[in-house]
């Protein structure tokens, strides 16, 4: 498969964990690739392995996706160097937790502009592009969080939520257009950067467990008893990504082991 033969994706929040792990999936599956997250010399890292590994076609750039600025510049340099954009994957996010009467105001508008209105930017500027030429796919990675409410974490739980209302709302709109828009709500990604530097240790402290004792206490919640890998993502994005899920729009598919079933 040449690095032409699956279009142009752009991938967000792709300087680290699952947005990387997404975006060299897409790159071996034949994308040219455009990497983009805050981190500019983390997504320049990403395109140059794409290219390396997969011989494909690929840029990475700094794009913030809560700007609008950086968001079109981003779309005119991929349209410009790679070509028309056929996959927007829509995986940039943040997490801030704590109890609700103490969260700062400042907390929560930034949890809410970067995973909501950030994804609306990114989402915006897509269709701009797709509606003429009648193709395109938007995925936005989503969460169990956006199904069922988080302890101690209502920002981002309500960020998850809106983003499926987000995604079942363009899949109405860009359905006559022959775009189609859906997400995919990953369980815990207990291998991630997230939960490596910071999430065990927290829970660690707040129960008096060891790591390896948080470890199990998350994976015993989920039936198939072990937690979400990139890999188990990245195989639902290529799906949804590609014409075998020609028929499928407005969905959020859950990844999670039988965590959540709704």
């Amino acid at each position: 498969m040449s690095a032409s033969d699956s279009g142009v994706a752009i991938v967000t929040g792709a300087g680290q964990g699952l947005g990387e792990a997404l975006a060299l999936r897409l790159a071996g599956a034949g994308y040219s690739l455009a990497a983009a997250d805050v981190r500019e010399e983390n997504v320049q890292r990403v395109a140059l392995a794409a290219t390396e590994q997969h011989g494909t076609a690929a840029l990475g750039m700094r794009a913030d996706v809560t700007s609008e600025d950086d968001v079109a510049a981003l779309f005119a340099r991929v349209e410009a160097e790679l070509g028309p954009v056929d996959l927007l994957v829509a995986n940039a996010g943040i997490l801030q937790a704590g109890e609700t009467a103490t969260f700062p105001l400042e907390s929560w508008r930034r949890v809410i502009d970067v995973n909501l209105t950030g994804y609306f930017v990114c989402a915006r500027e897509a269709a701009r592009v797709m509606v003429p030429r009648r193709r395109g796919v938007i995925l936005q990675i989503n969460s169990k969080s956006g199904k069922k409410g988080s302890f101690r974490n209502a920002a981002y739980a309500a960020s998850k939520f809106g983003g499926i209302g987000l995604t079942q709302s363009l899949a109405l709109e860009l359905a006559p257009h022959n775009i189609r828009v859906n997400a995919v709500c990953p369980g815990n990604l207990l291998d991630s950067p997230l939960w490596q530097d910071s999430l065990y240790e927290q829970y660690a402290r707040r129960w008096n467990l060891t790591v390896e004792e948080v470890r199990r206490k998350y994976e015993e919640q989920v039936p198939l008893g072990r937690g979400c890998t990139y890999d188990d993502v990245a195989n639902v994005v290529l799906f949804l990504a590609s014409e075998a899920a020609a028929y499928m729009t407005g969905q959020a598919i859950n990844v999670t082991g039988g965590q959540e079933m709704r």
